[in-house]
Formats: structure tokens, sequence, C-alpha cells
């Protein structure tokens, strides 16, 4: 059965700031034939503590062992599934668009539709950061590809519970 159809688990953990922490977790990731979708990894309010919000698509039940492995590592000191839980997801995505001067209307249009802002223009490209949910990331990268695009790069998705929850 492939993993693209099960839905994508948003994943939080929560290490101690040591090395070789990051390999050990996605060992038990690897191990269990999950693919990581997306991975960011940051510091938290306690520079001792970094979190990890991995995105990640497999079987449910499958995942429940790895979040339990998790939880057993020296290293983590705490693994959640947010998956249908109230959380602001995000994503951050920078074009790179070689684009001619009668272009450049259009695209300064789309970065105001989309919320985008410019962050670098030269005589024949612009750089576009782009910040929102992946919905809208694919949106604005689908639309500029009638544009050459030179460089597309994007960051994984950080998520944090709404409210007064802990992520």
């Amino acid at each position: 059965m492939s993993a693209n159809i099960f839905p994508a688990h948003s994943i939080s953990i929560l290490v101690s700031n040591k090395p070789g922490a990051l390999v050990r977790i996605a060992l038990v990731f690897s191990r269990r034939g999950y693919n990581i979708d997306s991975l960011v990894v940051s510091p938290t309010i306690d520079n001792s503590v970094s979190r990890m919000n991995i995105i990640a698509r497999g079987n449910p039940e499958t995942l429940a062992q790895i979040i339990q492995q998790l939880e057993k590592l020296v290293d983590v000191i705490q693994a959640k599934d947010h998956t249908r839980q109230n959380v602001v997801e995000k994503e951050l995505a920078l074009l790179k668009i070689r684009c001619k001067t009668e272009e450049r209307t259009e695209l300064l249009q789309l970065c105001d539709h989309f919320k985008g802002i410019t962050i670098d223009m030269t005589e024949n490209s612009m750089i576009i950061q782009v910040t929102g949910n992946s919905e809208k990331i694919e949106a604005m990268l689908s639309i500029c590809r009638k544009f050459e695009i030179v460089e597309f790069v994007r960051t994984g998705k950080i998520i944090m519970m709404r409210g007064e929850s802990k992520t």
C-alpha cells in the first residue's frame, strides 16, 4: 500500500539539544518505512531544548508505534501527533523569478494578492517571499510557473497548538 494514500501527520517532538538527536529520531522513522516529508528543527525558549516539527505520511498504527519508540529515546522529552488537532501550520517559500520589466507589474500584483513580499529585485529578476499554509504556497507556485522560475526554496511546516494548549 502506498504511503501517499494516508493523511499527512503533524508531529512535534521536544528533544534535548545534543549532537546526534536528529539522526536517532530519523532512524526510528526509517526503520519503520516512514518517509519524512518535512522537517524543521528550531530552538525553544530554553536553550537546552529544541523542537522538531515532522510531517510524515503512513499507516496511523505504525505512526503510533513510532511515537512510542521516540518517547523511549534518551534525548526525547515529549513526542505528540497533532493530526486533526487545532493547530496553526505555516511555511515560508522563496521564489526567484527571471522577469522582464513589462512582467514586473503582474508579479507585484501576484505578490500583493498572496500577501507576499519582494525581498530582492534586479534588472532581470525578483525574489518573492510567501508565507502561509501549504495550499497557499502551492497556489502561488502554480501561478508563477508561467514565468521563468530560477530557484524555489521552501521551509518545512512549523506547527503550534492554538489557545492555551502547549504543542
